[in-house]
């Protein structure tokens, strides 16, 4: 059974984190350190190395974070669920969402997980479907985009990202209709004297957020990693059966 985290997060706690990297153009060991401090079980980062440098930058991002890559970029629109030790990966999958040139690729990678449990009969989770989206700076497209993703997910999701817009956006609402808001209201960008929240985690109403341990993060590594703010979360995953588990089929 892989080791609890430091923290002792429970069996059945997964600790989800949405982190924009800025293209990993500011300080990547910054960057790096903010991540092992959070000790995320799924990472969902925006602004990934684009095109080849993908898998020239990403890797060695990952390595330094302490979790692991799929190593599939394409499709993605410069998205990427990475995934720790205690995280069981049934599958991934990414979509591209169509933009207006000559506009950044947008995208979205998506993660099926579950967590192992404590090895007796009962296991911490069935799969859930951890997403990571980028929303563009045009707000129809937002909306088109978000209701894009929506409609590939599954009854139990989280969504993590950078929406480019607040809680009284269109987009957000249409998310929050279906997956309530979860992670905190504490500003997000820019990272050096954040103002507005436009980094946001939502969840399945079946995916409670649970108290977390305090994390200590230097406000210097904070404010040089990216131009973003990370957001995260503790989220009780309901306990199954090993049978129930097992009938969740791989994703792929």
């Amino acid at each position: 059974m892989p080791a609890r985290p430091a923290d002792g997060r429970a069996a059945h706690v997964l600790r989800v984190m949405s982190y924009n990297v800025h293209d990993l153009r500011d300080d990547r060991a910054a960057a790096a350190r903010v991540v092992r401090a959070v000790d995320p079980d799924v990472l969902c980062l925006q602004e990934v190395p684009r095109r080849l440098t993908t898998e020239l930058r990403l890797p060695p991002f990952a390595r330094a974070c302490g979790l692991r890559w799929d190593g599939r970029r394409l499709g993605a629109g410069g998205t990427a669920v990475l995934t720790g030790p205690r995280v069981v990966v049934h599958g991934s999958r990414r979509g591209r969402l169509p933009v207006r040139f000559p506009d950044r690729t947008r995208g979205y990678a998506v993660a099926t997980v579950s967590l192992p449990g404590d090895g007796s009969e009962t296991v911490a989770s069935a799969p859930v479907d951890v997403v990571s989206v980028h929303l563009g700076l045009r707000a129809p497209e937002r909306v088109r985009h978000a209701a894009t993703v929506l409609a590939t997910l599954s009854a139990r999701a989280v969504l993590a990202g950078d929406l480019n817009e607040g809680a009284d956006g269109a987009a957000h609402r249409l998310v929050a209709a279906r997956l309530p808001v979860v992670s905190s209201a504490e500003p997000t960008f820019p990272a050096d004297r954040p103002s507005v929240v436009i980094d946001v985690v939502f969840a399945s109403p079946d995916l409670p957020r649970v108290p977390g341990a305090p994390v200590d993060v230097p406000e210097r590594d904070l404010s040089s990693g990216s131009d973003h703010r990370p957001v995260w979360v503790d989220l009780a995953l309901a306990p199954t059966t090993h049978d129930q588990h097992d009938s969740h089929g791989p994703v792929t």
